[in-house]
């Protein structure tokens, strides 16, 4: 059986992710997060083409435990965050985000929008293998009758309130002038965010915008920034927004061409929300992904950081325990609890482009303000499967690589939440320093494993 990784469960469709799971996965869903709440769940999911299927069964479980399930079709997954919140009800996306077309996943959201805690996940896993392997005692009786269920489409008015929502941070401000590239890596907001930013006034040129099931995040989007760089370049743009495919991150480009990762987008919104006095407690939460020079930078801005582990979940937690609002990821997942539930690419992209329009500055500007990154490699190693004491097994190699590089570079070396990949991350003074060391750590996984 799956289980539970940093952002739910994922696998290849119909594969390791079947219907079959699906439906359980919804039955447990109902048990274990609905419970006595509300009977209602919304469901969303990205263009990919094995959505369907999985979206099929999954409602078909829900439903079978009696719940209404409200289907909300291809949308961004912060719209079912936000749906969850404003209603108060479970939302479940089916998206594997960024990953290829033959993956997917489903990501639940407790009533309210949140992310699922630890002893939650723990009790839905229960409650999921007790299913499969055919020993359910609960005693729960299915329903029947006007008691089962009822599937249909989602009421339109929930993608007006999520749109209305994004707005909000704009303030009525309007960003004409600006021009926009924007990659929707023929993902889940391929539909949404072209009107939505070209409703503030921009000038907005689409990129990666026709899914057809199978081409989600291919040569597009924030996994590959590099492409809607060309783009940026030829159109004369003054900025590229790149979402991933369920357009829960976003990695940006300057008008040069040269990507601005998530690290700098946050440093970025970090120091304008500290000069409005909309940073509490002036700090904000990154993860230790998050590259060096962004703590350097933020030190110099008087601005502290806290640091949690790999995963959108951490820096949620650590939001809500120190009383900040800001945080993320490098890779893009941006999230300001202030005004959303969860990371949104396209929320992350108005809030950057609401800062050059009214400090009038480029995006260049404002990432070499922010701060400035140390070279960075990550080498990614892929085993046959996870291995329980792998990283135990290469402390000395890490201790010795950390040795070598002292206090101007850094190392981190761990599993993968999503996949069997131990992944190496080096920063050093010189790329090829950085490069250097990360091959050696690799080379110390291979031999270990």
């Amino acid at each position: 059986m799956l289980k539970f990784g940093t952002d739910g469960v994922r696998g290849v469709a119909n594969t390791e992710l079947t219907p079959e799971l699906a439906l359980a996965l919804g039955r447990a869903s109902a048990r274990v997060l609905v419970g006595d709440g509300p009977r209602r769940v919304v469901i969303g999911r990205d263009p990919r083409i094995s959505g369907t299927m999985l979206e099929a069964a999954l409602a078909a479980g829900f439903a079978s435990e009696g719940v209404d399930v409200a289907l909300l079709g291809v949308v961004p997954t912060p719209m079912v965050a936000h749906a969850s919140a404003a209603h108060g009800i479970v939302g479940a996306m089916i998206s594997a985000s960024h990953n290829p077309y033959p993956d997917n996943g489903i990501k639940l959201f407790a009533a309210g929008g949140t992310k699922l805690s630890d002893a939650t996940e723990e009790s839905l896993e229960r409650e999921l293998e007790a299913m499969l392997s055919g020993d359910d005692r609960s005693g729960a009786e299915r329903p029947d009758g006007d008691g089962v269920g009822d599937v249909d489409v989602a009421d339109e008015a929930l993608e007006a309130a999520y749109v209305d929502s994004l707005w909000n941070v704009t303030e009525g401000r309007s960003f004409d002038g600006l021009h926009v590239v924007l990659d929707c890596a023929h993902g889940a907001a391929s539909w949404l965010a072209p009107d939505v930013v070209r409703a503030t006034g921009a000038t907005v040129t689409v990129a990666h915008a026709d899914p057809d099931g199978i081409n989600i995040n291919t040569d597009a989007g924030s996994t590959a920034p590099q492409v809607m760089a060309k783009i940026v370049r030829s159109a004369g743009a003054d900025v590229g927004l790149a979402l991933d495919g369920d357009a829960d991150r976003l990695v940006a480009v300057d008008a040069d061409g040269r990507v601005v990762d998530g690290d700098h987008l946050i440093a970025i919104l970090a120091i304008d929300r500290k000069e409005r006095r909309r940073l509490p407690r002036e700090t904000v939460v990154a993860t230790v992904m998050s590259n060096l020079g962004f703590r350097q930078g933020m030190e110099r801005h008087g601005i502290r950081v806290e640091t949690t582990k790999v995963g959108d979940r951490y820096v949620l937690e650590a939001l809500a325990e120190t009383g900040a609002v800001l945080g993320g990821e490098q890779s893009g997942h941006i999230i300001q609890t202030d005004v959303a539930t969860t990371g949104d690419g396209l929320l992350s992209a108005l809030s950057v482009l609401d800062v050059m329009a009214r400090s009038g500055r480029p995006l260049a500007d404002l990432a070499a303000d922010a701060m400035t990154s140390l070279p960075q490699v990550l080498v990614n190693v892929r085993l046959d499967e996870r291995r329980d004491g792998l990283l135990d097994a290469l402390a000395a190699d890490i201790a010795a690589a950390e040795s070598r590089l002292g206090s101007h570079g850094r190392v981190l070396v761990r599993a993968s939440g999503t996949e069997p990949l131990i992944r190496v991350m080096v920063e050093a003074p010189t790329e090829d320093q950085a490069q250097a060391e990360a091959d050696l750590l690799a080379d110390a996984v291979w031999a270990a494993s």
